[in-house]
């Protein structure tokens, strides 16, 4: 990951879209973590401010904060953290991208998931999880790619699909399958005023 990496940076403070403007600025992407030993003076990111905050302690950290404690290491068997999968990628959401990837409105549980999932699995050695988000991009991207085509031509910046679930699952989708989308419908585009010319000759 680069410093200057734009989807780096975005993934880092993505708001879950379904909070209020208001609520925005405390609830930054953040990941579920356990302290592996007790720190003192740190008592506050448990809300018991001027206490030592114990080992043993789970506390959500920014998911920047989050990578480096997990890779800081006291001893060469013990981090300083123990960091846990966020809610986004959950066993009850791997569940929902296993029975049906299109129905999951990715989106609501990260804007960047894709970018979330792929930071948080430089960290784990979850290969199952590997295997459901591999699958789940094949399938979505597939379906991406056929509203992409299927999109008027005369709608300008890759809009919705005809009929009402194809205007939901295009709300649901990530910030890189939105970039997928764009792409695929602006290549579709360029196609049929290139076959336009084609005939004219």
């Amino acid at each position: 990951m680069s410093y200057y990496d734009i989807d780096a940076i975005l993934t880092d403070n993505q708001v879950p879209p379904l909070l209020p403007s208001s609520s925005n600025s405390n609830k930054r992407q953040k990941v579920p973590c356990t302290f592996n030993l007790t720190l003192p003076h740190l008592g506050y990111l448990d809300s018991a401010p001027g206490r030592p905050l114990p080992s043993g302690t789970k506390v959500d950290l920014p998911l920047w904060l989050a990578e480096r404690l997990a890779v800081s290491q006291l001893t060469p068997q013990t981090s300083l953290i123990t960091l846990d999968l966020p809610p986004s990628l959950s066993p009850r959401v791997m569940n929902a991208l296993k029975a049906d990837p299109k129905s999951v409105d990715l989106r609501s549980l990260a804007a960047n998931f894709y970018g979330l999932a792929e930071r948080i699995l430089e960290l784990f050695e979850e290969e199952e999880v590997c295997d459901v988000l591999l699958e789940s991009w094949r399938v979505r991207a597939s379906e991406v790619g056929d509203h992409a085509v299927s999109t008027g031509s005369g709608s300008k910046g890759g809009g919705g699909a005809g009929g009402g679930e194809g205007v939901e699952f295009l709300r649901g989708l990530s910030e890189e399958e939105r970039v997928l989308f764009r792409s695929a419908h602006d290549s579709s585009k360029a196609m049929r005023v290139w076959m336009g010319e084609m005939k004219k000759r």
